[in-house]
């Protein structure tokens, strides 16, 4: 199998990474996190969430932080929105790009967002219809593809029902999440055949949890089917409030690590990336979880 040449990284640390932190991270430290994964080559950035601050009060600044980048041009700063409300509210920030989320699993989506995976996807498909008429790109997400905390194993065919509804409204990329990180690379391969039966390859990106240590070998499974695009977070942070024990996402620097090595192009900086991670550690007092980064500060800083 012939790996791509050229991939395309989606950072989602500022977002994904920070939202469920207990201590609230100031709008300024978020907006220089943004400014630096940009200027280390991160061509999308996904900078907040337009959600009920009630439920997520870590991105309760989000208007705050999109008026505070500095845009870069050619990157993109997504955002994620869960209804109408969040579109308007998205807009008005003068966002470009929206994410919408369904889960592949009934028991996490009436745990999440409390109702059923009909239920959801019913809800976002005036979202989407709204954003694309008003000239957004509408990226989706799905969770739980490869397991559940609640209900356990998910059936490939429960990942692509999802995954094509998403593509059916609109959705220019859909992105697999394996939300508590048990996924294999043969699990995933064979979840990635079943969602390209509906969907082509070339729209689908994935989006790893490292909990069991295979983010990186799924990553690559990935990569010899034809995926091009994956989503990680700086230091690896991140994880999952709805499953206990879930740890944070792939690490962007082991991400870029692993394809500098495969020769594999991504106009990212190992280093600048690695001084990004350290910046936000620091603002959270705590070691990053990816392996690269522990090692270059071990021998005191860049490659």
């Amino acid at each position: 199998m012939t790996l791509p040449k050229i991939v395309r990284i989606v950072e989602v640390g500022p977002r994904d990474g920070l939202q469920n932190e207990a201590g609230m991270v100031a709008t300024s430290v978020k907006i220089e996190l943004i400014q630096r994964l940009a200027d280390a080559g991160l061509r999308t950035v996904e900078a907040t969430a337009f959600v009920s601050p009630k439920w997520v009060p870590q991105m309760a600044d989000n208007a705050a932080v999109m008026s505070g980048i500095r845009r870069i041009r050619g990157v993109s700063y997504p955002v994620l929105v869960p209804n109408m409300n969040g579109l308007e509210a998205a807009l008005a920030a003068g966002a470009q790009e929206i994410a919408v989320f369904g889960a592949a699993s009934e028991a996490f989506s009436k745990k999440n967002i409390n109702c059923s995976v009909a239920e959801s996807l019913a809800r976002f498909a005036p979202v989407a219809k709204a954003a694309r008429q008003r000239g957004l790109q509408v990226r989706g997400y799905v969770s739980c593809v490869a397991g559940c905390p609640y209900q356990g194993p998910v059936e490939p065919a429960a990942v692509a029902a999802v995954a094509t509804e998403l593509y059916r409204m609109g959705c220019y990329e859909i992105s697999l999440g394996d939300t508590i990180g048990v996924g294999t690379p043969g699990k995933i391969q064979a979840m990635l055949k079943a969602v390209a039966d509906a969907v082509p390859m070339e729209k689908l990106a994935v989006h790893f949890h490292d909990t069991y240590g295979q983010a990186l070998a799924n990553i690559y499974a990935a990569m010899e089917l034809g995926v091009a695009t994956m989503d990680s977070a700086v230091a690896g942070l991140g994880g999952c409030p709805y499953a206990k024990g879930a740890s944070g996402n792939v690490a962007t620097e082991d991400v870029v690590y692993m394809l500098d090595g495969l020769g594999i192009e991504t106009g990212v900086d190992l280093n600048q990336v690695y001084e990004a991670g350290r910046f936000i550690c620091m603002q959270l007092q705590r070691e990053p979880s990816s392996k690269v980064a522990r090692a270059m500060a071990a021998k005191g800083g860049a490659t």
